[in-house]
């Protein structure tokens, strides 16, 4: 899961995805594809909304996206348009490549839409990010079924 910063979208993704799935089976991260928060907590706003569906983020430490993370999962999932090309631009190969999708394109009528980076757009954003994020996640745990 990436975001660009990896305090506001991408640790509720992970949130989401890891209270979904096996955590033996599966196992989910979360980057940003810039340093600026790096060893950050996810925003309180995350937190917070997280707390409110009873899921835990608070030991998730900001961290920035690295190439060896192409050899590390097998789909890495971009919130935007932005930090798709910025994923992709780090990618040494076509395997690489392929790894990489827009999360919102796991919805049945999304294609190409982007989850809104809700920082700077108050509490609200925040629950609507999650409930888009759930039904993607809900989405990529049928497919692992």
């Amino acid at each position: 899961m990436v975001c660009l910063g990896n305090i506001c979208r991408s640790p509720l993704a992970q949130g989401i995805l890891e209270s979904k799935v096996n955590s033996n089976n599966v196992f989910v991260d979360s980057a940003g594809t810039s340093g600026f928060h790096e060893g950050a907590l996810p925003d309180p706003r995350s937190i917070l909304v997280a707390q409110k569906y009873n899921i835990d983020i608070t030991d998730q430490q900001s961290r920035k996206f690295i190439v060896s993370d192409f050899d590390e999962f097998d789909i890495i999932y971009a919130m935007d348009k932005s930090n798709l090309l910025n994923i992709q631009s780090l990618a040494r190969n076509d395997e690489d490549l392929s790894k990489v999708k827009l999360i919102l394109n796991e919805l049945q009528d999304s294609k190409n839409n982007e989850v809104p980076d809700p920082y700077y757009g108050g509490d609200n954003g925040f629950e609507n990010v999650y409930e888009m994020l759930e039904k993607a996640c809900d989405n990529i745990v049928s497919k692992l079924q």
